[in-house]
């Protein structure tokens, strides 16, 4: 029943932040423009610590929500403090701070940073040591002042002592050091400013991705040079790693060999079904081409065809007609005599190859003789 109860409070609590994000993101999509300007904001030097600021003199008057919401004097800022491990510093952690930093018109935000020996105690050993999370904490840009060595729960003295208006974090109850909800006296104060828990990125998430793959990383820092007593690890499971890495290195050859001989053999289908598609179309013309030449109804039958009726036409001789009218008419041919045949001595007879000559004979001779 008090698992159920839990629950059910946990579940409302969750309702109420989403109403409250959704309602906030519209009115901030409302007042941003689509486009940012290009400028340069970002800071030249990292937030100050607490302890090494001037204190303040005035006296300390806390500004309660209405006032907050509404703004403030430049002189006086509302000062917002959340607190935390800040352990692997991530986006997540950025984002919660940006949101604690966006709660009000005119913000100064204060981080406390918890020392390593808190946080030992109540939550666990630490990536980073606390010099190292007061550094990574300071260097955020939205953060204006740090306090190392934060208390784990707030007293009124230190919130006096910080002269701090509102406490920003998620809205989730947080039990720790024997209390069900840290923050519930703060809440029944009027001073609890809540934001949103960035899902999908933790310090355990981080570190659970690291143990998960202890092997590669362990491989990946020896290949870049640390040693395996360094990396706490013993002589034979270092010699172990060498050798899965260099199996790694022939597998990575293997598998490149691989891919570049299926893109040369594709590389070669790919040329070779060009080349047997240009040969297809090449011979199809060239079949079309000697056809046309040579087939039955080629251009080299009737170039023979005319050649041979123009043979037969030269060779044979022109068919002249019977009756000729221009024969008829035509006067007789002229007497040819030779100069020395007369009466008194009869030409000799001829020899053979004159008669064979054809050399016309009057009838005019004739009748003389």
């Amino acid at each position: 029943m008090e698992s159920q109860g839990s629950s059910e409070v946990l579940l409302s609590s969750r309702k109420r932040r989403r109403e409250r994000e959704s309602s906030y993101c519209e009115a901030e999509d409302s007042e941003r423009p689509g486009k940012v300007p290009r400028c340069t904001v970002g800071l030249k030097h990292p937030a100050p610590f607490a302890d090494e600021l001037v204190p303040a003199e005035a006296p300390y008057l806390r500004v309660n929500m209405e006032t907050a919401k509404r703004g403030t004097p430049s002189d006086r800022p509302v000062r917002v403090y959340a607190d935390g491990i800040f352990d692997v510093f991530h986006s997540g952690h950025a984002r919660a701070l940006m949101q604690a930093k966006c709660l009000f018109p005119n913000t100064h935000l204060i981080v406390g940073v918890c020392s390593d020996d808190l946080t030992h105690q109540f939550k666990g050993f630490t990536v980073m040591n606390e010099d190292e999370r007061y550094d990574a904490v300071s260097h955020c840009r939205y953060v204006d002042e740090v306090v190392r060595n934060a208390p784990w729960s707030l007293s009124p003295e230190f919130l006096a002592k910080h002269r701090i208006d509102f406490v920003a974090h998620d809205d989730i109850p947080y039990s720790s050091a024997g209390s069900d909800d840290v923050y519930k006296h703060i809440k029944e104060a009027g001073m609890f400013a809540p934001t949103q828990r960035t899902e999908g990125i933790s310090t355990s998430d981080i570190i659970t991705r690291i143990v998960r793959d202890y092997d590669v990383y362990v491989r990946r820092n020896l290949q870049r040079g640390y040693t395996a007593k360094e990396l706490n690890v013993s002589f034979i499971n270092e010699k172990k790693y060498h050798l899965q890495e260099r199996v790694d290195k022939v597998k990575r050859k293997v598998r490149d060999v691989e891919e570049k001989s299926k893109e040369f053999v594709q590389k070669v289908e790919e040329k070779s079904i060009d080349l047997i598609q240009k040969w297809e179309e090449k011979s199809r013309e060239f079949i079309g081409n000697f056809l046309q030449m040579f087939g039955p109804e080629g251009a080299l039958k009737h170039m023979l065809k005319e050649g041979k009726g123009r043979m037969l036409q030269a060779i044979s001789p022109r068919q002249s007609p019977n009756s000729s009218p221009a024969r008829e008419e035509r006067s007789p041919s002229p007497t040819f005599r030779l100069p020395f045949f007369n009466k008194t001595s009869p030409p000799p007879s001829p020899p053979h190859h004159s008669a064979a000559r054809g050399y016309p004979i009057s009838e005019d001779d004739d009748d003389e003789d």
